[in-house]
Order: C-alpha cells, then structure tokens, then sequence
C-alpha cells in the first residue's frame, strides 16, 4: 500500500504513544478524524477542538464545520505547493473543463 497524505505542509512531530493520545479524544472528534483528508495529530485537532468548542459553546454541528473549513484551507494552500499555481485556480471538489 502507498503512504497517503505525506505532501502536506503540517508539522511532523515525533509522538511516543499517539494511539493513546487519540484514544483520549473526544468520539465526535476521533469520528471526524476518521474522514479526514490529512494526516493531523491528537494534540493539534484537540487544541482546536478545544478552541471551537468555547467559541461555539460546545455546538458539536459548528464545530465539525468549522474543522471541515480548517482542513480546506490547510488543503488550499498545500495544492499550490504540491501542484503547482495552475491548480490554485480550481476549487477543491470542482472539475476543471476539458480543454
């Protein structure tokens, strides 16, 4: 099998036991993880899980939203780098016209 989502502009880090780590989270969070596009730690989705979490007072809708828009924009600004400015022009999930 072919590692995926190893061209992306998030920060590596060594994590000793990530499997507990993510064990730990929340489920509505681990669910969200489990569709996510890129590869993020425990220790950042929950950081920002516990940001959105007071600013939409615990709204669990807003917040998986509000991930979704977060990973979007970390995937709009990674497609620039891995494919080049031609494809920055295209929305992600869009088709480009055949020429």
């Amino acid at each position: 099998m072919t590692p995926r989502n190893l061209a992306t502009s998030l920060k590596c880090r060594s994590n000793a036991r990530p499997m507990e780590r993510y064990d730990r989270l929340p489920a509505e969070l681990r669910h969200w993880l489990s569709k996510a596009a890129l590869p993020w730690s425990a220790q950042s989705t929950l950081r920002l899980w516990s940001r959105l979490h007071r600013e939409t007072g615990g709204d669990i809708d807003r917040m998986t939203r509000r991930l979704d828009l977060a990973e979007q924009k970390m995937l709009m600004r990674d497609r620039t780098r891995i494919w080049g400015s031609d494809c920055a022009a295209t929305p992600l999930g869009m088709e480009r016209p055949s020429p």
